[in-house]
């Protein structure tokens, strides 16, 4: 009776190992979506469009939250995310000067590889910024402002960013230098609140996420001049892009891109993956994210894709600060 009780627990051991365990459910807690700047930015816009509808796709049970870590222009949002565990339950809304600017631009680099550190869920949007200015401002076409701008004694015109070392401070930068002149910067902690200050007067100008800028210029607030991107905007069609101004070197607006800490499960990987492809194809989430100043992704974006795509921005910014010779310092 002993040697037929351990041959069954030997039988039944064996059989444990060869059938597969049932993987555990994903999500089986709320999700944390962090972004890395202040709320009403455009970061934090995109974030909240896609949170409610991503949780629809990932289960009846399925809850995201977004959290909003903001300091060096996403840096230090970013750096968290390295840290967390890899499992699904923390992803970050990114965007062109975390993930592509500052890794380049930065003296000394960041603390992560926008590459290797992180997995790449899928591409978001890939809007144009807009070159802003004061209703003060002087020049009543976009030709006349930038061209104020090159006349003006250098380090005598005040720009706003969203933070030092981001995308929207190299931007400025490279504008400078294409108009062969220097500025003074002012960072702010956010898009929303870099154009409150150009709304205000804090600041003459500044280059904003589109998503950031487009409700106050809808309003007349403060004043398009033009757009920093291969096309003009659909939402904005009387803006010009710099380049049919005679300023190239900006046909690339930017992007906005759902990642995870580096080695997330492939099932987990997939079924957010398959949550963020279903909330984009959605129509009212297409025509809310156009009407935020948000270029929603269209055609593949597969966990492919968008590694792929991050590999290709990253060394499409290597390139534009090792021609510009552009550096940031934190």
């Amino acid at each position: 009776m002993r040697r037929q009780c351990l041959t069954l627990a030997l039988f039944a051991a064996t059989l444990a190992a060869l059938v597969p365990q049932a993987a555990a459910a994903f999500p089986d807690r709320p999700i944390t979506m962090a972004t890395g700047y202040a709320p009403g930015g455009s970061t934090d816009i995109a974030a909240r469009i896609l949170a409610d509808r991503m949780a629809v796709h990932l289960g009846p049970e399925a809850r995201i939250v977004v959290d909003n870590r903001p300091g060096a222009a996403g840096a230090i949002a970013t750096e968290w995310l390295k840290r967390q565990p890899a499992d699904g339950h923390t992803i970050m809304v990114t965007e062109t000067g975390a993930a592509a600017a500052a890794p380049n631009a930065m003296v000394g680099g960041t603390r992560y590889h926008p590459v290797t550190d992180f997995t790449h869920i899928g591409v978001i949007s890939t809007p144009p910024a807009l070159l802003v200015v004061t209703e003060r401002f002087p020049g009543a076409t976009a030709a006349e402002v930038l061209a104020q701008m090159r006349a003006a004694p250098p380090e005598s015109l005040t720009y706003a960013s969203s933070g030092v070392g981001g995308v929207l401070h190299l931007r400025s930068e490279m504008l400078a230098q294409a108009l062969g002149t220097r500025f003074v910067h002012v960072p702010y902690r956010s898009g929303a609140q870099m154009l409150q200050a150009i709304l205000t007067g804090e600041a003459q100008f500044g280059i904003a996420a589109l998503a950031s800028a487009t409700p106050l210029a809808r309003e007349g607030k403060v004043r398009g001049v033009a757009m920093l991107g291969s096309r003009r905007f659909p939402l904005f069609p009387e803006i010009p892009t710099l380049k049919e101004l005679g300023v190239p070197g900006f046909e690339d607006g930017g992007f906005f891109l759902l990642i995870a800490p580096a080695g997330l499960p492939q099932p987990a990987a997939e079924a957010l993956n398959r949550a963020l492809v279903a909330t984009l194809a959605e129509p009212q989430v297409r025509d809310r994210m156009l009407h935020a100043g948000h270029d929603p992704a269209e055609g593949p974006n597969s966990l492919a894709d968008a590694r792929a795509f991050m590999v290709s921005e990253y060394a499409k910014y290597g390139a534009i600060v090792e021609r510009t010779g552009v550096r940031l310092q934190l």
